[in-house]
């Protein structure tokens, strides 16, 4: 019988240590180019949160929030490109940013390449941020990377 009750009470009584130990989270940084070649332009961070959230967009998020657990999963995709790099990781971040660059700029204002690098940011113990790179991708056309998205929406439909 104790034997079954020790067994139970995890169930019974979770615990919330969901991680041995909590890291930085990588961060998703972009930047257009004209060529391969050409001058670096800045990055940018993709999605970055927002400072203040009003309390209605607050009790928003809590009943729908798409944006964000598509945010979610390309956080997974980072974390996989930094430890174990895999091309579908590499794509879907690709995709997605060049997706939503295509939906906020006007028509003509892109560039033909995009880049992506991911960033870790971390505190040292002065208090100072420090951001790492780990992982930089090469320039890639935009409009292949729009044709990857049209046919992937068409397989998903």
């Amino acid at each position: 019988m104790l034997t079954l009750f020790k067994l139970l009470l995890p169930a019974l009584m979770p615990s919330w240590r969901f991680f041995k130990s909590v890291d930085p989270s990588p961060r998703v940084e972009w930047r257009l180019l004209a060529s391969p070649s050409a001058a670096p332009a800045p990055w940018q961070e993709f999605r970055p949160r927002p400072q203040r959230l009003s309390p209605q967009a607050v009790a928003g998020r809590m009943l729908w929030n798409a944006r964000w657990n598509e945010s979610l999963f390309l956080v997974s995709c980072a974390e996989r490109l930094t430890l174990a790099p895999t091309e579908h990781s590499r794509q879907e971040i690709l995709r997605r940013i060049a997706a939503e660059l295509q939906r906020a700029q006007p028509p003509g204002a892109l560039q033909p390449y995009l880049q992506f690098r991911l960033v870790f940011l971390d505190r040292a113990e002065d208090g100072q941020l420090i951001k790492a790179v780990t992982y930089q991708s090469e320039p890639h056309l935009m409009a292949a990377l729009s044709a990857q998205s049209a046919r992937a929406a068409r397989s998903a439909a």
